[in-house]
């Protein structure tokens, strides 16, 4: 199976582990869509663009579990990152991916919230896809973003995707 139709069928898992959440689904649709335009802009091989573009589409998967321990709304960042490598495992474990793999995604997962200490490409190319996504959706300021562009943005296609963002936003103060 290529890595194609392997991704589409974790996408279809999450929007049934997400149900009719469909904030939840646009939200993972749309970070794996900024992970994937990165990845390729910044000419990631192939097994490196597998793990990022996996881990875009489960970055999230905690918030169901945090939700569920702690009540609506309780899914911060931190929480996220403590409870969604399990769940993570084992849907990526059901669908048949390698051990390599799985880690790497849980690593990911655990630290997509982290900004300090980023140890791979991949991690970099994923912390700005979702706060790209995170920026619109909470129409953050020009001003955060900038300080968010200056302060941890590495990749030059991130920086141009943000910049616009902070062009087209330049209004919100």
């Amino acid at each position: 199976m290529n890595n194609e139709t392997r991704q589409a069928q974790l996408v279809d898992a999450m929007k049934e582990y997400f149900g009719e959440d469909v904030r939840r689904i646009n939200h993972f649709i749309k970070v794996y869509s900024f992970a994937q335009k990165i990845g390729s802009l910044e000419k990631l091989d192939e097994k490196t663009y597998d793990i990022l573009c996996t881990a875009a589409i489960v970055h999230d998967i905690g918030i169901k579990p945090a939700e569920e321990k702690y009540g609506a709304g309780n899914c911060g960042g931190k929480l996220q990152e403590q409870l969604g490598p399990k769940p993570a495992e084992e849907m990526l474990r059901r669908l048949g991916y390698d051990e390599q793999t799985i880690e790497r995604v849980c690593y990911l997962i655990a630290h997509h919230h982290t900004y300090e200490g980023v140890d791979g490409i991949d991690l970099q190319i994923l912390l700005e896809a979702d706060f790209i996504v995170n920026a619109d959706e909470d129409a953050l300021s020009s001003k955060a973003a900038s300080k968010a562009l200056n302060r941890f943005f590495k990749t030059s296609s991130g920086k141009n995707i943000l910049e616009g963002y902070i062009r087209d936003n330049s209004d919100r103060k």
